[in-house]
């Protein structure tokens, strides 16, 4: 039977993680399987264990891949991200990682981690993650493990490999996962590649794990919808106003005629 929107946000609370099968198209895949090629022609493969060494990955998917948008602004996932976030979540990261025959089991990590702050585990949600499988996420070839119930866990406690289980789902599937889970990159011990595309979205006060702005232009970026604009970081958090661009609403910069919050300087003292 499906799952309700309540089921699956109990699975990520509980779990912590949602597999929804089957909620991409054919022609959305093959469209952004072909807009992805020019940049997976094995010729920037990871540069540690993490980025895997028989594996590539593309950045700034949003400046390279514009059908990306779909993914990241589905639906389906923005359902359970809307509850999941406060109002107004960035896009915290967005790529492609093509797994390779040979490839080996990435370290166990989670994503929402705030680098340089001393902030433990277990605290509120940060983030959260998904990961669109564009082939069969199979025993064999790299499917993505977790284990479940680690986004729960103490900061201290290590993870040990007979707690992870492997994220099976056919080709147009995702998994939605609490950005606190503990997972990993499967070893590729197949003779076929594994793509997917992993979305990644954080808590509007948080900095995003990839620069999006940077990586986003407004050149680019206003080719976008309102709402992929605000999760590259074109928005402000009201009423604070943060994020403002020299006293404006950054949507200025991708439209000059936006009516928002305008600058008003400080009178000079007298």
């Amino acid at each position: 039977m499906p799952h309700s929107t309540a089921t699956r946000l109990a699975e990520i609370e509980n779990d912590g993680y949602t597999i929804i099968e089957n909620v991409m198209s054919a022609e959305l895949m093959t469209r952004i399987r072909a807009e992805l090629e020019p940049y997976c022609q094995g010729e920037y493969l990871g540069r540690n264990n993490f980025e895997g060494t028989h594996t590539e990955r593309v950045y700034a998917l949003l400046a390279k891949a514009p059908s990306i948008a779909e993914i990241i602004e589905h639906p389906t996932t923005l359902a359970l991200i809307d509850q999941l976030l406060p109002k107004n979540f960035l896009l915290s990261a967005a790529l492609s990682i093509l797994v390779h025959p040979g490839e080996t089991p990435q370290p166990f990590h989670y994503d929402d981690g705030i680098a340089g702050l001393p902030v433990y585990k277990p605290r509120p949600r940060f983030g959260v993650s998904t990961i669109w499988a564009f082939d069969d996420f199979t025993a064999t070839n790299g499917a993505t493990e977790v284990i479940p119930g680690s986004h729960r866990w103490a900061e201290d406690r290590e993870p040990r490999e007979a707690e992870a289980i492997k994220v099976l789902m056919p080709a147009g599937s995702v998994v939605v996962f609490d950005g606190a889970l503990i997972h990993r990159g499967g070893a590729n011990t197949s003779n076929t590649d594994r793509l997917a595309i992993t979305p990644q979205y954080c808590n509007p006060g948080l900095r995003q794990i990839e620069n999006m702005v940077l990586s986003v232009p407004p050149s680019i970026a206003g080719h976008y919808s309102e709402r992929i604009q605000n999760m590259l970081g074109y928005n402000i958090i009201e009423p604070s106003f943060m994020g403002y661009v020299d006293g404006v609403h950054p949507r200025r910069l991708i439209d000059s005629s936006y009516q928002g919050r305008k600058y008003r300087p400080e009178l000079p003292s007298s």
